[in-house]
């Protein structure tokens, strides 16, 4: 199974009939998964309102999903973003009107970054077919809707473990036995600057890969094929174990999905930066290099 889906595949399953849906499927759950880190700023600019966004404008019938509550844990010593407990997060789908035998389809506001999490953290709980929105609502030019949906209540029940996950003492293995690939900016994981966690740098032997690499100007991922060069360019070949690491486990889901339109199979270390720079008693490694 594909893990994105382009805006015309998705307007064909959504047609009615839909020629490209299989008879007797279902049309896939949409979830609006709209978000943007948010930090203070001294212009005192107001956060991005996700739910605002959505209720100005979003596909039919897709909900609102928000990633803070519903897709993380409270921030703590384990990140920003760490995992949300299983049952609320299976009440927060099940609320959404996400069903077992139902695909499900992800999208944001193009950066593709929520729209990942989701999807991640639906295939980790268990969920067979998930796929993101390549380009988010930006790419989506049919019809739009207004206001809260209110859907019929799903049945999912999460199963945790389906796609593999690290802590911390994993990820630093991963560096020195695999390739453990850090999404963050460049200048973070260098050291030079870090505008939100307590240090700047990155987890020694960790490789730095920014997912913003990985699309094109329009958000949309690059193809498979420019995908798989740009990982063996970074040290991933085949049978290589793979991890990934951001600031607190958002913007890496995005760099597991591009990992997965490649072909690659990779580990997510949710707690990530911000946990790991949390420690004081981790080590912790500047400049340009892996070590």
């Amino acid at each position: 199974m594909n893990a994105i889906i382009s805006a015309s595949e998705l307007a064909g399953l959504l047609a009615d009939p839909a020629p490209e849906r299989p008879a007797g499927s279902a049309a896939p759950v949409l979830l609006d998964v709209r978000w943007q880190l948010s930090t203070a700023t001294a212009s005192g600019q107001a956060p991005f309102d996700g739910r605002a966004a959505h209720a100005a404008g979003h596909l039919p019938g897709a909900v609102y999903v928000d990633l803070d509550a519903d897709l993380a844990g409270p921030p703590g010593p384990a990140g920003r973003h760490p995992l949300p407990d299983v049952e609320h997060f299976g009440a927060a789908m099940r609320a959404a009107g996400v069903r077992e035998d139902r695909p499900v389809v992800v999208y944001d506001g193009g950066q593709g970054w929520a729209a990942a999490r989701a999807w991640w953290l639906l295939r980790w709980a268990g969920h067979p077919d998930v796929r993101v929105l390549d380009g988010g609502i930006a790419a989506w030019d049919g019809p739009s809707a207004t206001g809260a949906e209110e859907p019929e209540p799903g049945d999912f029940r999460p199963r945790p473990g389906a796609l593999p996950l690290l802590d911390a003492d994993g990820a630093a293995a991963l560096a020195r036995t695999g390739v453990l690939l850090d999404a963050r900016a460049g200048e973070r994981y260098r050291g030079e600057v870090e505008p939100i966690d307590p240090v700047g740098g990155h987890i020694p032997g960790a490789v730095s890969a920014p997912t913003t690499e990985n699309a094109t100007a329009a958000g949309t991922l690059l193809p498979a094929a420019e995908l798989a060069d740009r990982f063996k360019a970074l040290g991933v070949t085949e049978g290589t174990e793979v991890g990934v690491y951001c600031g607190s486990g958002v913007s890496a889901a995005h760099q597991v999905l591009a990992l997965a339109v490649a072909g690659v199979p990779a580990a997510l270390y949710v707690g990530s930066w911000s946990e790991w720079s949390a420690d004081p008693g981790r080590p912790v490694a500047v400049g340009p290099d892996r070590q």
